[in-house]
């Protein structure tokens, strides 16, 4: 039977529903709708348009790894505080982060949508200025976005910029910190796992990011965002069955996921791609001060990524009961 939303809904929490249903758009929708339209124009009058932009795209190209082109005017949208309150999302300071410093703060668990890292950090909705002050954000994405034609404007826009270690690094070795690059660690393939209650992650062989750090004295910064598996149910896909052969091969092909996810509709509660209303909340870890080493041995690179796990396992555990998990769950390592 269908659960239908009631009639009298106040205008927020409308309007909380319509912001979350555009970055649902956004992120699910948008890249090939652009790379559609650009299309078109080609065979239309306005080609010229198509011809245009991609002169500036040969021209900029460069741009995406190189900071991309963050705009504190869409940032501080209005549009975001809405989609903020519609979990609610919280950013939660645990430590001081030293605005001369430059940061890696790995996010966990990338979730479906990795709603939390969005929020949080490419967009000023939540208050990462204000917690973090001196601090830039940046969140890398897959480059497969930006090859999308207008997409990738949008995105830079932002603070999105490639999963790669070549746009990592231009920030990293920046002058003076002020740089915070946030990386989902566990990937496209951890949002696989992303079940409600579940608290797995794939860390264990995750080292590039490690590397990175050491390379460039970059603090480490563990993040885990309490919630971000429970906005979206998903089609049971344990190891071993065919569902599961089919994800993973697919991403090892085009590098995204593709978890069969659902949660409500619109104008009902039963079924539909918009997020449960779920809290979420984002808690940033102390500083791992690391010292920078160009050319780490591998057990110099083994130590700092099991003592970034035992961090991230100690900010878990502090934590857990706050949101509800129970004393007996813990992270899983993969």
């Amino acid at each position: 039977m269908i659960d239908f939303a009631p009639a009298s809904v106040p205008l927020d929490r409308r309007l909380q529903t319509a912001a979350v249903l555009k970055w649902v758009f956004c992120f699910l929708a948008l890249a090939p709708c652009c790379i559609v339209l650009f299309i078109y124009l080609l065979f239309t009058r306005f080609w010229l348009v198509c011809v245009l932009y991609a002169t500036w795209w040969f021209v900029d190209w460069d741009t995406p790894s190189r900071g991309g082109r963050k705009s504190p005017f869409l940032c501080r949208l209005p549009l975001w505080n809405y989609m903020r309150d519609y979990f609610p999302i919280q950013l939660v300071k645990t430590a001081e982060l030293d605005p001369r410093h430059n940061y890696i703060l790995g996010f966990h668990p990338h979730g479906v949508l990795v709603t939390g890292a969005f929020a949080n950090f490419c967009t000023q909705a939540t208050g990462f200025g204000q917690l973090f002050p001196g601090l830039e954000s940046y969140l890398l994405m897959l480059p497969l976005w930006f090859r999308a034609p207008f997409f990738r404007d949008y995105i830079m826009c932002a603070g999105l910029i490639p999963s790669d270690k070549d746009s990592a690094s231009y920030l990293l070795r920046r002058e003076g910190g002020g740089n915070a690059v946030v990386i989902v660690v566990g990937g496209a393939l951890e949002a696989l796992d992303a079940h409600p209650g579940a608290h797995t992650l794939l860390l264990a062989n995750k080292k590039g990011f490690i590397k990175l750090a050491m390379e460039h004295g970059a603090s480490l910064v563990p993040v885990y965002s309490f919630g971000e598996n429970e906005v979206f149910d998903q089609v049971p896909n344990p190891h071993g069955t065919w569902l599961r052969w089919i994800q993973e091969h697919l991403q090892s092909i085009m590098g995204i996921s593709l978890p069969l996810f659902h949660a409500r509709g619109v104008f009902q509660y039963s079924f539909g791609l918009v997020p449960y209303r779920k809290p979420i909340a984002t808690v940033v870890g102390k500083p791992i001060r690391v010292k920078k080493n160009q050319k780490p041995s591998a057990e110099e690179l083994d130590a700092v990524h099991q003592l970034y796990m035992d961090e991230l396992a100690q900010l878990f555990e502090e934590h857990k009961g706050k949101y509800g998990i129970s004393e007996d769950t813990h992270l899983i390592f993969q």
